[in-house]
C-alpha cells in the first residue's frame, strides 16, 4: 500500500541497516514513513547476492558482532527470520616463520603462551579492562551525546542533564579506567598494545581491529579507539564474540524490512533521491531522480554526511558553518573488497587441512610493522604490493551460500587508496589489485589462486558508485577524535538533528558510528518521535 502525500509523516532517504531500524521505530510509534532506497533491494552495504553463478556471499560488510542486542529484541529481527551462528575459532594469524596464533573458544591463552608466557599473564587483565570500558561505551551508543548549541538555557538545559547523565556513567568506572579511556582514544594503537605485550603477533592480531576500515598506519594518534570500537559486539550474549548471519548480511536487513513493512512503514526500491526540497528554510520532501516530488513532515537521511550536503541539498540551504565542516569531513578507509567463489576450501601451509580454523577470521598481517608498510606503500604508490588481506569463509558455517562441496570466501583488503595518486583511475587497476590478493592469500594457502571458480572485486570507487560510501569509507566518516561523539557529524549536530529543521540524520556518520549496529537508526526515531509528538 502507498501513502499518500497527505498523510506522510517522513520520508527516510537510504534504505541500509540503519534507515530500516529507523523506519521500523517509527513505524512502531505510529507514524506514517516512506524509505526510498536508490538501488534494487534494500540493506544497502549489508546485503546477500549471487556474485558467480551458484554462489552468493555478502558483497560489502561480511560479519556480525556490532548489532545491538535491543535492535535485535526490539523489532524481533529472530522472529522475521534473523538466525546468528558464532565462528567456532575467532581469529587464525598466519606466520611466515611457520608458525600461527588462533584464538578462541577458551584457547587463546594457551595460543599466546606459545610466543610469550608474559604475554598470556597479561592477557586476562588486558581483557578485562577493555571489557570493563566497553561496556560504558556500549550503554552509551544507544543515546545521543551531549550537544554542543547555541541559545538560551532551555536549549541548554536537556544538554546539561545529558551530561550529567553521561558523568555519571563515566564514574562509574575507577580512576585508573577513566584515564586509560581517555588514553584510548588519542594513542595509536601500537603504543596502547605495546603497555600490555611484547610479542609481535600478539600485538598484530589485536592491533588488525586498530585499521579495520581505517586508512592508517597502527602507530597513527586515534587508532587505539579503532580497536575499542570493534570490542563493542557481542553475538548471543557473549561478548566480544564474532558471527555470521545465516543466508549472509543481507539476512540481517531483511528482517528488518519485514519489521519496518509488519509496522507499517512502506519501502520504494529503484527510488533514488536527487533533491532534498527545502521551503522557507524547512526540510518539506524530496526530489526523486525520476523526477517527482514528495513531501513529509521530517526528511531523514541515511547517508554520508558530506554526500547529504554537498550533494543532495541546495548549496543555498546549507548552512556556512556546516559547508565548513563537511569541506573538512574526512573519508576513505582504504579497503578493497573481494567476493570469490572457491572450488575446494584452502589448505595453509602453517596449519594442514580442514579444521575449525576456517571458520575463523584469517589475517594475513604478522605484524605492526608489516600493517605499518602497507599503509606507507599505499599512500605512494596507490597500493600496498604487500597487503593486508583477512579472509572469512562463511560458506564453513552456512552451506546455503555455495553449490555442494564447493565455498565462498569473502576477501576484506587494505591498504589502497581510496584515490589513487597521479590522477589514474580505479577503473584501469581494479582487477590488476585483484590479483594481488588472490596471490597474497595463495603465498600462504598454495593452490587458493588455482581454487578460485570466479570472483568479484569492489575499488574503493566501486564501493562509492554502488553503496554511496565516499572514499570507500566503510564508517561513512573516519572515526578519529574530532569526529566522534558530540562531534559527529559536528557540534550542534549530534542529536541526529540536521542543518535545518526538519531534517535529520541517521546513518553511521553520526553517533556512535560505523558497523552493522543499528544505533544510529534507533537514536535518531527517538529524536523525530520527539519532535512530531
Amino acid at each position: 500500500m502507498r501513502i499518500g502525500d497527505a498523510n506522510r509523516d517522513v520520508l527516510l532517504v537510504g534504505g541500509g541497516h540503519n534507515g530500516l531500524v529507523c523506519a521500523a521505530y517509527l513505524a512502531r510509534a505510529g507514524l506514517k514513513v516512506t524509505v526510498l532506497e536508490r538501488r534494487g533491494t534494500v540493506g544497502g552495504a549489508a546485503v546477500t547476492e549471487e556474485f558467480h553463478p551458484g554462489f552468493r556471499n555478502s558483497v560489502a560488510s561480511y560479519t556480525v558482532s556490532l548489532l545491538q542486542p535491543k535492535v535485535i529484541a526490539d523489532l524481533d529481527l529472530h522472529g522475521h527470520g534473523l538466525c546468528i551462528v558464532r565462528r567456532r575459532r575467532d581469529n587464525f594469524l598466519p606466520l611466515p616463520d611457520g608458525g600461527y596464533l588462533l584464538t578462541g573458544a577458551g584457547r587463546t591463552g594457551e595460543q599466546v603462551a606459545k610466543f610469550s608466557t608474559r604475554d598470556a599473564e597479561a592477557l586476562p587483565a588486558y581483557e578485562a579492562r577493555l571489557e570493563a570500558i566497553a561496556d560504558v561505551l556500549r550503554a552509551l551508543a544507544l543515546q545521543p551525546p551531549p550537544n554542543v548549541t547555541d541559545g538560551g538555557w532551555w536549549k541548554a538545559l536537556p544538554e546539561l542533564l545529558r551530561t550529567a547523565r553521561l558523568g555519571r556513567r563515566l564514574h562509574a568506572l575507577d580512576e585508573p579506567l577513566r584515564q586509560e579511556l581517555l588514553d584510548l582514544f588519542a594513542l595509536s594503537a601500537a603504543e596502547y598494545l605495546d603497555r600490555w605485550f611484547e610479542s609481535a603477533p600478539i600485538k598484530a592480531l589485536f592491533g588488525f581491529d586498530g585499521i579495520v576500515g581505517n586508512y592508517a598506519s597502527p602507530y597513527a594518534p586515534g587508532t587505539a579507539y579503532v580497536l575499542l570500537h570493534h570490542v563493542f559486539g557481542e553475538v548471543d550474549g557473549a561478548k566480544g564474540a564474532w558471527g555470521h548471519a545465516l543466508g549472509g548480511m543481507g539476512a540481517i536487513t531483511q528482517a528488518m524490512a519485514r519489521a519496518a513493512q509488519a509496522a507499517g512503514a512502506e519501502i520504494r526500491t529503484g527510488a533514488g533521491v536527487r533533491e532534498v526540497l527545502v521551503e522557507r528554510g524547512r526540510a518539506v520532501g524530496v526530489v526523486t531522480e525520476a523526477g517527482r516530488t514528495l513531501r513529509a513532515r521530517a526528511v531523514v537521511a541515511n547517508v554520508n554526511p558530506k554526500l547529504l550536503y554537498q550533494r543532495l541539498l541546495p548549496a543555498e540551504a546549507v548552512p556556512p558553518a556546516t559547508r565548513e565542516r563537511m569541506l573538512h569531513w574526512r573519508c576513505g578507509s582504504g579497503t578493497f573488497r573481494m567476493n570469490v567463489a572457491l572450488s575446494r576450501l584452502p589448505d595453509f601451509t602453517v596449519l594442514p587441512g580442514q579444521g575449525d580454523h576456517l571458520t575463523a577470521g584469517i589475517i594475513l598481517a604478522p605484524s605492526l610493522d608489516y600493517m605499518d608498510r602497507a599503509w606507507r606503500d599505499a599512500r605512494e604508490h596507490g597500493w600496498s604490493r604487500e597487503p593486508i588481506v583477512e579472509m572469512l569463509i562463511p560458506s564453513t558455517l552456512d552451506d546455503s551460500l555455495a553449490p555442494p562441496g564447493m565455498h565462498v570466501a569473502s576477501l576484506f583488503c587494505q591498504h589502497v587508496a581510496p584515490a589513487l595518486p597521479g590522477g589514474r583511475s580505479w577503473d584501469d587497476h581494479r582487477e590488476e589489485v585483484a590479483d594481488l590478493m588472490v596471490a597474497t592469500v595463495d603465498r600462504h594457502a598454495p593452490g587458493f589462486a588455482a581454487s578460485v571458480l570466479g570472483r568479484q572485486a569492489l575499488s574503493p570507487l566501486d564501493l562509492e558508485r554502488e553503496f554511496g560510501l565516499l572514499g570507500g569509507d566503510i564508517f561513512h566518516g573516519a572515526l578519529s577524535l574530532n569526529q566522534l561523539f558530540s562531534a559527529r557529524p559536528m557540534l550542534g549536530q549530534a542529536d541526529y538533528r540536521g542543518a535545518i529543521p526538519g531534517l535529520y540524520l541517521c546513518g553511521s556518520g553520526t553517533h556512535p558510528g560505523g558497523g552493522v549496529t543499528g544505533a544510529p537508526g534507533h537514536n535518531a526515531a527517538q529524536a523525530v518521535i520527539a519532535d512530531l509528538r
